[in-house]
């Protein structure tokens, strides 16, 4: 006996693991973010600091700026994982789910060990160079699932110059995370348009 069509078992949905994400707005308000914070505190520090400002303008300035950035990747990934089902759309939502669950995990480390160790200077190394390890890593989450090599490429950038600029001191340290960071986000956003094309073609292959 012969059947005809396809079973019901072999039709799927589209794949979360198919999605082909625009990156760009969240390449770009991240760089400002890193640009103007990491930026702005860097011109504050050093005995003539170019800028005299209270410390918690360059502070805000990035928190803002990561806050931002947060939200922009998370609804850029929502509305493209929107209609998908099943448990590839699972991998979707975890994966926009791991960036306030990240900086969540950050913030209690931080305040924990500033509160351990009675020493304010944690908040102002660790949250500049530890945000950078944290978002890195998270690229590097995303470019795997998504096989987006650019991603993956930041992730890995990001990850390693933020804990390399733990061995810098004042200025310096603030202007490594502003120009790799900040400038390596900006390179991504230039480039993230030819690759989104690419692989919209090849998923549409």
């Amino acid at each position: 006996m012969s059947h005809t069509g396809t079973p019901a078992t072999h039709r799927t949905q589209p794949s979360a693991l198919r999605v082909v994400l625009n990156n760009r707005l969240s390449y770009v308000s991240f760089g400002l973010a890193w640009l103007l914070g990491h930026g702005v505190n860097a011109l504050t520090h050093g005995d003539d600091p170019v800028l005299d400002l209270p410390s918690a303008i360059p502070a805000s300035l990035l928190v803002v700026g990561l806050l931002a950035g947060v939200v922009v990747t998370s609804v850029v990934t929502a509305k493209s994982l929107r209609g998908v089902r099943g448990p590839d759309a699972m991998v979707g939502n975890l994966l926009a789910a791991s960036w306030p669950i990240g900086f969540g995990a950050l913030f209690l480390l931080i305040t924990a060990l500033s509160s351990a160790l009675d020493e304010q200077k944690v908040h102002t190394l660790m949250w500049p160079t530890a945000s950078g390890l944290v978002v890195g890593l998270l690229y590097l989450a995303g470019g795997a699932v998504y096989r987006d090599r650019l991603q993956y490429v930041l992730g890995t950038w990001l990850a390693l110059t933020s804990s390399a600029a733990l061995f810098l001191h004042g200025a310096p340290l603030y202007w490594a995370l502003a120009l790799a960071g900040g400038g390596s986000y900006l390179v991504a956003a230039a480039l993230e348009p030819r690759r989104h094309a690419k692989a919209l073609l090849a998923s549409a292959s």
